[in-house]
């Protein structure tokens, strides 16, 4: 039973301590490439939330799109780590359930289910006739 008992302590020690170290590379990373506070911005409410979530997609799009530029500038790290930010500021929003609602519907799905459904006509039509 102490076995079972130290080897679980272990586990949550260690669990413990990589979401620290995780939190605090956010915090680095996100005073750095933005200039947001991120445990100010996680302790914020209302508007002061909903711009510091606005600007980190602003910048983690403007990463996007230079990765898919094949820009010189593009840093997968940055990448990653704006990334991060931006859910763990989502996810404190939401409550830690992790549930964001989407800003739009998924029109490429609506479109492949059209398009199925397209196909499964004409096929149902070159049956028939």
């Amino acid at each position: 039973m102490a076995m079972s008992t130290i080897g679980s302590e272990i586990r949550d020690f260690l669990v413990t301590k990589r979401d620290a170290r995780a939190y605090a590379a956010q915090l680095a990373a996100l005073q750095i490439l933005c200039g947001i506070d991120l445990a100010a911005a996680l302790a914020s409410e209302g508007a002061a939330r909903a711009g510091a979530i606005a600007r980190v997609d602003r910048l983690l799009v403007r990463e996007r799109m230079k990765g898919l530029a094949g820009h010189w500038s593009y840093d997968l790290n940055r990448h990653i780590a704006l990334k991060q930010a931006g859910d763990r500021l989502k996810e404190s929003r939401d409550g830690g359930t992790g549930a964001t609602r989407p800003r739009t519907k998924d029109g490429a799905k609506r479109r492949r289910q059209r398009r199925t459904q397209e196909i499964r006509g004409l096929a149902a039509r070159s049956r028939d006739s």
